[in-house]
């Protein structure tokens, strides 16, 4: 694990109505640094809104940290990881394989 990693979780914004609105990823709440492995598994690209999206699929290795779940995010440097599945590696709450999604934030 040689990746210095920063978790983060949305930040839902207050639409005035009552509601959330904007983008919940303008300004993240920074949970924690945490070390990992990354390790590519695929990738493809695809034709969104008139414009070329590229995608890669990683599994990000990490420390047992309770908490984490599908729908945030991993930061190293400029690249953004969106978390999809969250694995407790043989139920023994040492290490957590994410399933990741390198690109566009949804």
């Amino acid at each position: 694990m040689r990746h210095r990693l920063v978790l983060q979780a949305r930040n839902p914004i207050a639409d005035g109505g009552g509601g959330q609105g904007g983008d919940p990823w303008a300004a993240p709440v920074t949970v924690a640094a945490v070390w990992g492995r990354l390790e590519p598994l695929s990738g493809n690209e695809r034709l969104h809104a008139m414009q070329l999206e590229s995608r890669v699929s990683h599994r990000i290795t990490i420390r047992y940290r309770p908490g984490v779940t599908a729908g945030m995010r991993l930061v190293l440097g400029t690249r953004h990881f969106n978390i999809r599945t969250v694995m407790d590696v043989e139920e023994r709450r040492r290490r957590l394989q994410l399933l990741c999604e390198e690109g566009v934030a949804t």
